[in-house]
Formats: structure tokens, sequence, C-alpha cells
């Protein structure tokens, strides 16, 4: 386990090249043990209402296998809610989802939904679970996001990776600056801070210094990088950059 700053490992692209071939393998929740054994603090998995990665056999494996906690991202559905409240993970974190889309494409509008997330999360709270709101860094999403009594939010860093990426710096600079500024306010708020979506070796440096964020969730990258140095030096170097960054 790490100090403390956490990095939660997110297993579901081994899911979707498995989901290529219709096969068994390979399989996440051997994936999975293999990030804990290499200093994953967590493991995170996304159960989507298409099931294009992830499956519910696959969550029952890894509430039963696993020995740190499982992060389950979860859409707010009747459907999902019935299904962490089944397995009692951990934590589970509220996404935003759109079938059509490639991957999850900014944050949830919490503060347009403030009555019905408030009574979507209050039975998941009765059950321990530690409600996430995977948000953007935008005040108003914050501030709903601590009224509807969740206690953790996931900034979505994905604007900010993809700005790098693109080489447009002076975008993505002040999109840095905003996450840290949201970061800040969100702690001022009593709410832990989390932060994920995109990151890599390239990035996530400056993420990883805001003195508010407490875990960052991690899995796209590291299962691409897996394929060339294997899964254990991925999170290894992961490990030793966040570290860097902190120091």
């Amino acid at each position: 386990m790490s100090g403390t700053l956490r990095l939660g490992v997110n297993i579901d692209h081994v899911a979707t090249v498995r989901n290529a071939r219709g096969s068994a393998y390979p399989d996440p929740v051997r994936a999975a043990i293999l990030a804990e054994e290499s200093g994953a603090d967590g493991i995170t998995a996304h159960l989507r209402e298409d099931r294009r990665h992830i499956t519910d056999d696959d969550i029952a494996r890894l509430v039963a296998t696993l020995k740190r906690p499982l992060n389950f991202e979860m859409a707010a559905t009747a459907e999902m809610q019935a299904i962490a409240l089944r397995h009692r993970p951990h934590a589970a974190c509220i996404v935003p989802e759109k079938r059509e889309e490639r991957t999850t494409e900014g944050g949830l509008d919490v503060a347009a939904d403030i009555a019905r997330l408030t009574e979507f999360i209050a039975p998941l709270r009765a059950a321990g679970c530690r409600v996430s709101m995977f948000i953007g860094h935008d005040p108003r999403q914050i501030e709903a996001s601590a009224r509807i009594g969740a206690a953790v939010v996931e900034l979505h860093t994905g604007h900010y990776c993809d700005l790098h990426a693109e080489g447009r710096f002076a975008e993505r600079d002040a999109e840095l600056a905003a996450l840290a500024e949201g970061a800040r306010l969100a702690r001022s708020l009593g709410l832990e801070v989390h932060a994920g979506h995109g990151l890599t070796y390239d990035t996530v440096g400056p993420v990883a210094a805001f003195p508010e964020v407490r875990e960052l969730n991690i899995g796209h990258f590291l299962i691409g990088e897996a394929i060339f140095v294997g899964l254990k030096k991925a999170i290894a170097e992961m490990r030793r950059q966040m570290d860097a960054a902190q120091a």
C-alpha cells in the first residue's frame, strides 16, 4: 500500500481485449490480482449498461477475490443500484453514461439532478459504500456533490490530457489550474478528492502534485503500456512518478 496518494488501477480494458474474441482470456480478475501484487491500492471496474467490457460475473468474482478495495463505477440507474447493493463494494462512483460514446465523456451533471441523485445514493450510503461523483471542475458540480451527501468527488482529467496530447499547452495549463481550483474547493467542502481519466506518464505528475488529491484512478494507459513492459512494471513506473510528484 502507498502513503498519502493512492493508485486505483482500472482493469476494464483487459475485459475489452477478452470480449473482442468472445473468449475466456485475458481474465480481468487475474489482472486485478496482479495489480494488487504490483502496488495498486485499489481496483476500479465500470459495469456499463451495454456490458461492453466488464460483465456481471466479473464483478461477482472481483468482490469474492480482491484483497484491496473495489471502486465500482456505475450509471445512476435502478439496475446498477441493485447490483451495487447486492455486492456492497467499498466505493460506488457514479458516472455519466451514453451507449454511443467510446468512453466516459465529461462529468456528471449533479447540479441539474440534485433531488434524484440525493435519493439515488441514499441506499448506497446506508449500505456502507463510499459514494463518489465523477464530475468536471465546475464549482456548481462540486457544490452540488457536497449537497447530495457524496463522500468523494473524482475530477475528470480527460480534457487536460487531450489538450496536452494535442500540444495546446496554454489551454492545457489553464485547464490544469481549473482542476487545481476545483480540488481546493472540494476539499474545503469536506469532500475527499480523487482524479482520473486519460492520465499517462506524461500527464500524471501535475495532478499527483495537487495536495488535496488522495487517489488517482488510471486504467487504459496502464493496460496499453502493459502490452510492452508487463503490468507490474507499468504500475511500478506510474507509482514512482506519482510519488516523485508528491515529493
